[in-house]
Protein backbone atom coordinates (compact mmCIF):
# COMPACT_ATOMS: atom_id res chain seq x y z
CA UNK A 1 0.00 0.00 0.00
CA UNK A 2 1.20 3.51 -0.79
CA UNK A 3 0.31 5.53 2.09
CA UNK A 4 -0.94 9.32 1.77
CA UNK A 5 2.00 11.53 3.15
CA UNK A 6 -1.36 14.30 3.82
CA UNK A 7 -3.88 12.95 5.25
CA UNK A 8 -7.52 14.09 4.54
CA UNK A 9 -9.49 15.17 7.30
CA UNK A 10 -13.18 15.03 7.22
CA UNK A 11 -15.62 17.55 7.19
CA UNK A 12 -17.87 15.59 9.95
CA UNK A 13 -16.47 15.80 13.20
CA UNK A 14 -17.39 13.21 15.62
CA UNK A 15 -15.94 12.90 19.19
CA UNK A 16 -12.74 10.70 18.95
CA UNK A 17 -12.45 10.71 15.35
CA UNK A 18 -8.73 9.25 14.26
CA UNK A 19 -7.43 11.39 12.51
CA UNK A 20 -4.96 13.15 14.82
CA UNK A 21 -3.77 9.09 14.82
CA UNK A 22 -4.01 8.50 11.09
CA UNK A 23 -0.25 8.54 11.02
CA UNK A 24 0.43 6.05 13.34
CA UNK A 25 -2.75 3.84 12.30
CA UNK A 26 -2.43 3.50 8.83
CA UNK A 27 1.26 2.57 9.21
CA UNK A 28 -0.20 -0.39 11.00
CA UNK A 29 -2.51 -1.34 8.27
CA UNK A 30 -1.33 -4.73 6.02
CA UNK A 31 0.58 -3.80 2.85
CA UNK A 32 -1.89 -5.12 0.51
CA UNK A 33 -5.42 -4.29 0.89
CA UNK A 34 -7.91 -5.69 -1.41
CA UNK A 35 -11.05 -4.44 0.18
CA UNK A 36 -10.88 -2.06 2.67
CA UNK A 37 -14.38 -2.50 5.59
CA UNK A 38 -14.62 0.57 7.59
CA UNK A 39 -17.15 -1.07 9.62
CA UNK A 40 -17.73 1.59 12.15
CA UNK A 41 -17.02 4.45 9.48
CA UNK A 42 -18.36 8.05 11.20
CA UNK A 43 -16.89 11.05 9.82
CA UNK A 44 -14.86 8.65 7.17
CA UNK A 45 -11.59 9.80 8.31
CA UNK A 46 -9.90 6.70 8.30
CA UNK A 47 -11.61 4.85 4.90
CA UNK A 48 -11.09 8.05 2.77
CA UNK A 49 -7.11 7.33 3.74
CA UNK A 50 -6.63 3.87 2.86
CA UNK A 51 -5.14 2.99 -0.76
CA UNK A 52 -7.40 -0.30 -1.47
CA UNK A 53 -8.92 -1.86 -4.46
CA UNK A 54 -12.45 -0.78 -2.73
CA UNK A 55 -13.59 0.45 0.14
CA UNK A 56 -16.67 -0.37 1.83
CA UNK A 57 -18.07 2.19 4.50
CA UNK A 58 -20.63 0.90 6.89
CA UNK A 59 -22.55 3.17 9.50
CA UNK A 60 -25.53 2.87 11.69
CA UNK A 61 -26.92 6.44 11.20
CA UNK A 62 -28.83 6.48 8.00
CA UNK A 63 -28.51 10.48 7.75
CA UNK A 64 -24.51 10.34 7.78
CA UNK A 65 -24.89 7.30 5.27
CA UNK A 66 -26.51 8.93 2.82
CA UNK A 67 -24.96 12.58 3.13
CA UNK A 68 -21.73 10.50 2.10
CA UNK A 69 -23.75 9.12 -0.62
CA UNK A 70 -24.32 12.25 -1.41
CA UNK A 71 -20.90 13.82 -1.41
CA UNK A 72 -19.89 10.60 -3.50
CA UNK A 73 -22.09 11.23 -6.26
CA UNK A 74 -22.07 15.15 -6.73
CA UNK A 75 -19.12 16.99 -7.86
CA UNK A 76 -18.11 19.26 -5.45
CA UNK A 77 -18.46 22.60 -6.82
CA UNK A 78 -22.14 21.60 -7.24
CA UNK A 79 -22.14 20.49 -3.54
CA UNK A 80 -21.09 23.81 -2.46
CA UNK A 81 -23.41 25.77 -4.67
CA UNK A 82 -26.34 24.03 -3.03
CA UNK A 83 -25.07 24.85 0.30
CA UNK A 84 -24.31 28.60 -0.32
CA UNK A 85 -27.90 28.50 -2.00
CA UNK A 86 -29.39 27.56 1.18
CA UNK A 87 -27.07 29.52 3.33
CA UNK A 88 -28.35 32.67 1.42
CA UNK A 89 -32.09 31.23 1.58
CA UNK A 90 -31.99 31.61 5.52
CA UNK A 91 -29.48 34.57 5.62
CA UNK A 92 -26.74 32.99 7.27
CA UNK A 93 -23.77 34.47 7.63
CA UNK A 94 -20.24 34.27 5.23
CA UNK A 95 -17.43 35.03 7.21
CA UNK A 96 -15.72 33.88 3.70
CA UNK A 97 -16.81 36.98 1.67
CA UNK A 98 -17.41 39.79 4.57
CA UNK A 99 -15.25 38.64 7.77
CA UNK A 100 -16.64 38.67 11.26
CA UNK A 101 -16.60 42.98 11.38
CA UNK A 102 -19.91 42.85 9.17
CA UNK A 103 -21.74 40.41 11.79
CA UNK A 104 -20.58 43.03 14.54
CA UNK A 105 -18.36 40.22 16.02
CA UNK A 106 -15.13 40.00 17.32
CA UNK A 107 -13.43 37.12 15.60
CA UNK A 108 -12.18 35.67 18.79
CA UNK A 109 -15.50 34.91 19.87
CA UNK A 110 -16.87 33.59 16.45
CA UNK A 111 -20.28 34.95 15.21
CA UNK A 112 -21.78 35.06 18.37
CA UNK A 113 -25.86 35.56 18.26
CA UNK A 114 -26.29 36.57 14.30
CA UNK A 115 -26.56 32.98 13.21
CA UNK A 116 -28.57 31.65 16.39
CA UNK A 117 -32.49 32.09 15.23
CA UNK A 118 -31.72 31.28 11.52
CA UNK A 119 -29.78 27.86 12.66
CA UNK A 120 -32.90 27.07 14.97
CA UNK A 121 -35.42 28.27 12.03
CA UNK A 122 -32.81 25.85 9.74
CA UNK A 123 -32.87 23.02 12.35
CA UNK A 124 -36.69 23.17 12.82
CA UNK A 125 -37.62 22.53 8.67
CA UNK A 126 -35.16 20.02 8.29
CA UNK A 127 -36.41 17.89 11.03
CA UNK A 128 -39.82 18.82 9.59
CA UNK A 129 -38.48 17.91 6.28
CA UNK A 130 -35.13 16.26 6.04
CA UNK A 131 -33.16 16.79 3.13
CA UNK A 132 -29.06 16.18 2.84
CA UNK A 133 -28.27 19.65 1.88
CA UNK A 134 -29.89 21.26 4.85
CA UNK A 135 -28.43 18.63 6.92
CA UNK A 136 -24.72 19.44 5.79
CA UNK A 137 -25.37 23.24 6.21
CA UNK A 138 -26.63 22.73 10.03
CA UNK A 139 -23.59 21.03 10.35
CA UNK A 140 -21.70 24.06 9.47
CA UNK A 141 -22.97 26.27 12.00
CA UNK A 142 -23.38 23.84 14.70
CA UNK A 143 -21.84 23.65 17.80
CA UNK A 144 -18.16 22.05 17.30
CA UNK A 145 -19.46 20.90 13.81
CA UNK A 146 -20.93 17.87 15.72
CA UNK A 147 -23.96 15.66 14.96
CA UNK A 148 -26.75 14.34 17.30
CA UNK A 149 -29.53 13.07 16.64
CA UNK A 150 -32.54 12.46 19.43
CA UNK A 151 -34.71 9.28 19.64
CA UNK A 152 -36.96 10.80 17.42
CA UNK A 153 -34.60 10.90 14.93
CA UNK A 154 -34.40 15.10 15.24
CA UNK A 155 -31.17 16.59 14.86
CA UNK A 156 -30.88 18.11 17.79
CA UNK A 157 -27.17 19.97 18.13
CA UNK A 158 -27.14 23.43 19.39
CA UNK A 159 -26.07 26.39 17.23
CA UNK A 160 -21.97 26.76 17.49
CA UNK A 161 -21.06 30.48 16.76
CA UNK A 162 -19.84 29.56 13.51
CA UNK A 163 -20.42 29.34 9.86
CA UNK A 164 -19.76 27.97 6.45
CA UNK A 165 -16.25 29.33 6.48
CA UNK A 166 -13.07 29.23 3.91
CA UNK A 167 -11.37 26.38 6.23
CA UNK A 168 -14.28 24.42 5.85
CA UNK A 169 -15.00 24.92 2.13
CA UNK A 170 -11.45 23.69 1.36
CA UNK A 171 -11.72 21.07 3.98
CA UNK A 172 -15.23 19.97 2.08
CA UNK A 173 -13.87 20.26 -1.45
CA UNK A 174 -10.89 18.35 -1.15
CA UNK A 175 -12.70 15.31 1.22
CA UNK A 176 -15.50 15.13 -2.29
CA UNK A 177 -12.70 15.19 -4.76
CA UNK A 178 -10.80 12.35 -3.07
CA UNK A 179 -13.73 10.06 -2.38
CA UNK A 180 -14.79 10.68 -6.35
CA UNK A 181 -10.66 9.09 -6.79
CA UNK A 182 -11.64 5.85 -5.26
CA UNK A 183 -14.35 2.89 -5.38
CA UNK A 184 -16.44 3.23 -2.62
CA UNK A 185 -19.43 1.30 -1.47
CA UNK A 186 -21.98 2.52 1.17
CA UNK A 187 -23.65 0.26 3.67
CA UNK A 188 -26.35 1.19 6.50
CA UNK A 189 -25.72 -1.96 8.88
CA UNK A 190 -25.82 -3.09 12.09
CA UNK A 191 -22.24 -4.60 11.77
CA UNK A 192 -24.07 -7.94 13.32
CA UNK A 193 -25.85 -7.71 10.11
CA UNK A 194 -23.09 -7.07 7.77
CA UNK A 195 -21.87 -9.43 4.83
CA UNK A 196 -18.08 -9.74 5.12
CA UNK A 197 -16.80 -10.20 1.30
CA UNK A 198 -13.44 -12.61 0.21
CA UNK A 199 -10.30 -10.96 0.48
CA UNK A 200 -11.42 -8.06 3.27
CA UNK A 201 -9.61 -6.09 5.91
CA UNK A 202 -11.85 -5.34 8.92
CA UNK A 203 -11.09 -2.26 10.75
CA UNK A 204 -13.44 -1.17 13.87
CA UNK A 205 -13.78 2.03 15.79
CA UNK A 206 -16.90 1.31 17.64
CA UNK A 207 -18.15 3.45 20.18
CA UNK A 208 -16.22 3.03 23.26
CA UNK A 209 -17.83 1.11 26.27
CA UNK A 210 -18.48 3.06 29.20
CA UNK A 211 -17.25 5.79 27.42
CA UNK A 212 -19.39 9.59 27.92
CA UNK A 213 -18.89 10.56 24.58
CA UNK A 214 -22.46 12.15 23.05
CA UNK A 215 -23.09 8.86 21.61
CA UNK A 216 -23.01 6.91 24.74
CA UNK A 217 -25.19 9.20 26.45
CA UNK A 218 -28.37 7.06 25.97
CA UNK A 219 -26.64 3.54 26.44
CA UNK A 220 -26.10 4.13 22.78
CA UNK A 221 -23.45 1.06 23.04
CA UNK A 222 -24.43 -1.77 25.74
CA UNK A 223 -21.89 -4.93 27.11
CA UNK A 224 -23.91 -6.88 24.63
CA UNK A 225 -22.92 -4.75 21.52
CA UNK A 226 -19.62 -5.09 23.55
CA UNK A 227 -18.95 -9.08 23.74
CA UNK A 228 -21.16 -9.37 20.38
CA UNK A 229 -18.39 -7.57 18.49
CA UNK A 230 -15.16 -9.35 20.13
CA UNK A 231 -16.91 -12.58 18.95
CA UNK A 232 -17.73 -11.57 15.85
CA UNK A 233 -13.63 -10.48 15.35
CA UNK A 234 -12.48 -14.00 16.82
CA UNK A 235 -14.69 -15.56 14.21
CA UNK A 236 -13.29 -13.51 11.68
CA UNK A 237 -9.74 -14.22 13.10
CA UNK A 238 -11.00 -18.09 13.12
CA UNK A 239 -11.64 -17.68 9.21
CA UNK A 240 -8.61 -15.92 8.27
CA UNK A 241 -9.88 -12.72 8.13
CA UNK A 242 -7.45 -10.10 9.17
CA UNK A 243 -8.79 -7.03 11.50
CA UNK A 244 -7.55 -3.80 13.50
CA UNK A 245 -9.44 -2.97 16.52
CA UNK A 246 -9.19 0.74 17.79
CA UNK A 247 -10.07 1.48 21.43
CA UNK A 248 -8.99 3.15 24.60
CA UNK A 249 -8.17 1.27 27.68
CA UNK A 250 -8.69 4.44 30.40
CA UNK A 251 -11.87 3.16 30.28
CA UNK A 252 -13.49 0.56 32.73
CA UNK A 253 -13.87 -2.50 30.27
CA UNK A 254 -13.02 -5.46 31.72
CA UNK A 255 -14.48 -7.57 28.73
CA UNK A 256 -12.03 -5.66 26.35
CA UNK A 257 -9.10 -6.15 28.76
CA UNK A 258 -9.14 -9.90 28.81
CA UNK A 259 -9.47 -9.92 25.57
CA UNK A 260 -6.75 -8.22 23.94
CA UNK A 261 -4.47 -10.31 25.25
CA UNK A 262 -5.21 -12.80 22.63
CA UNK A 263 -3.83 -10.39 20.16
CA UNK A 264 -1.23 -7.78 19.33
CA UNK A 265 -1.80 -4.34 20.74
CA UNK A 266 -0.17 -1.25 19.78
CA UNK A 267 -0.05 1.73 21.95
CA UNK A 268 -0.85 5.29 20.26
CA UNK A 269 0.43 8.44 21.18
CA UNK A 270 -2.98 10.04 21.42
CA UNK A 271 -4.59 12.99 23.89
CA UNK A 272 -8.07 13.97 23.23
CA UNK A 273 -8.67 16.45 26.98
CA UNK A 274 -8.65 19.33 23.98
CA UNK A 275 -10.94 18.48 21.15
CA UNK A 276 -14.43 19.12 23.02
CA UNK A 277 -14.35 21.75 25.59
CA UNK A 278 -17.26 19.84 27.20
CA UNK A 279 -15.72 16.77 27.42
CA UNK A 280 -16.87 15.34 30.73
CA UNK A 281 -14.02 12.87 31.28
CA UNK A 282 -10.30 14.54 31.14
CA UNK A 283 -8.17 11.96 32.10
CA UNK A 284 -5.62 10.74 30.06
CA UNK A 285 -6.29 8.25 26.79
CA UNK A 286 -4.82 5.15 26.12
CA UNK A 287 -5.50 4.75 22.93
CA UNK A 288 -4.57 1.79 21.48
CA UNK A 289 -4.96 -0.83 18.05
CA UNK A 290 -6.01 -4.55 18.39
CA UNK A 291 -4.49 -5.85 15.54
CA UNK A 292 -4.64 -10.22 14.52
CA UNK A 293 -1.88 -10.14 12.50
Amino acid sequence: MIYIAQYIKSPLNYVGGKYKLLNQIIPLFPNDIDVFVDLFGGGFNVGINVNAKKIIYNDTCTQVVDLLKKFYTYDSEIVHNMIISTITKYGLSRSDLYGYEKYGCNPNDGLGKYNQDKYYKLRNDYNMDPDWIKFYTLITCSFSNQIRFNSKGEFNMPYGKRDYNKSLQNKLKLFIDTMHTKNIEFNNNDFRDFVFPNNCFVYCDPPYYNSTATYNENGGWTKQDEEDLLNMLDFLHSNGVKFALSNNLKYDNPLLAEWKDKYNVHYLDGDYRNCNYQKKDKSKDNEVLITNY
